[in-house]
């Protein structure tokens, strides 16, 4: 919620649209009802976002079309590399894991072999080769791969920056030497500090992290929460109450601040 409220102030400082997209692919992982939960907490805390919420799942079109617009440049290859194997081969940079092209010369088939179904990989630019190597594009079960999902929405519906954790910084390599294969300009990442308990560790609900819902429930409102968030990243003074809007009003006033927010320094690697 945290980084919602000030990717949904960055865009509203620079007069932009602010898009709710749900990343639903994954349809083992997702929940009954959390969607409309998610839009229910936004709009608690005045958080509105612009056009009707997207959904990837209604995309899969897309994505495949990307996709057979890859392979038939030939830049996709199937990849029969495990989990286990690859944590064998990975060679570490920066804590980053880098796929090393163990499949890419191999003309492996694109259907069951082996036992296994083959992922398929991007054959990235050579600039991307040492930064994160080649790109699963699609998984081995069949699923549009993240990376790729993102890179084509965030393309297909004009958005020029991003606004998320800094748990995603791994995640610029791969999104953009997606971009790149697909011939676009890179988008500008943002990486706001993650929320973290006394010892350091990141907040989540699997660890008992705090939501939302327990803040209501100690009867916290909306301009309480908003201040005790900005608060937590040095933009108020602790105790501050104000509005989702009086919130932009502020940083207007203190963009200084605002941009020092950012961790930006992985943002450039490519």
């Amino acid at each position: 919620m945290r980084t919602a409220l000030i990717s949904w102030a960055s865009a509203r400082l620079s007069n932009g649209e602010w898009l709710l997209r749900i990343d639903d692919l994954d349809t083992p992982r997702n929940r009954a009802g959390a969607v409309e939960s998610l839009q229910k907490d936004l709009l608690w805390l005045g958080l509105d976002w612009d056009g009707p919420t997207l959904l990837q799942s209604e995309r899969r079109g897309l994505y495949l079309s990307a996709l057979s617009f890859l392979r038939s440049a030939n830049l996709l290859y199937p990849c029969l590399c495990s989990r286990r194997l690859l944590n064998k081969l990975n060679t570490p940079l920066k804590n980053r894991s880098i796929y090393p092209g163990t499949c890419r010369e191999l003309g492996l088939p694109w259907v069951m072999s082996f036992g296994r179904m083959p992922s398929w990989r991007l054959k990235v630019h050579k600039h991307f080769s040492d930064i994160c190597g080649d790109v699963v594009v699609r998984r081995a079960d069949g699923f549009v791969a993240y990376h790729l999902a993102t890179v084509i929405d965030e393309l297909s519906l004009g958005i020029s920056e991003v606004v998320r954790g800094e748990d995603l910084v791994d995640s610029v390599p791969p999104q953009m030497a997606v971009t790149k294969a697909l011939g676009e300009r890179p988008l500008r990442y943002k990486h706001l500090p993650l929320m973290r308990s006394s010892d350091g560790k990141k907040l989540s609900k699997r660890f008992g992290g705090e939501g939302l819902l327990t803040l209501q429930s100690r009867g916290l409102n909306p301009s309480q929460v908003i201040g005790m968030l900005a608060a937590s990243l040095g933009i108020v003074v602790e105790g501050s109450e104000l509005s989702a809007d009086e919130l932009v009003r502020h940083l207007k006033q203190n963009q200084e601040i605002f941009y020092g927010l950012f961790n930006d320094e992985e943002s450039q690697i490519c």
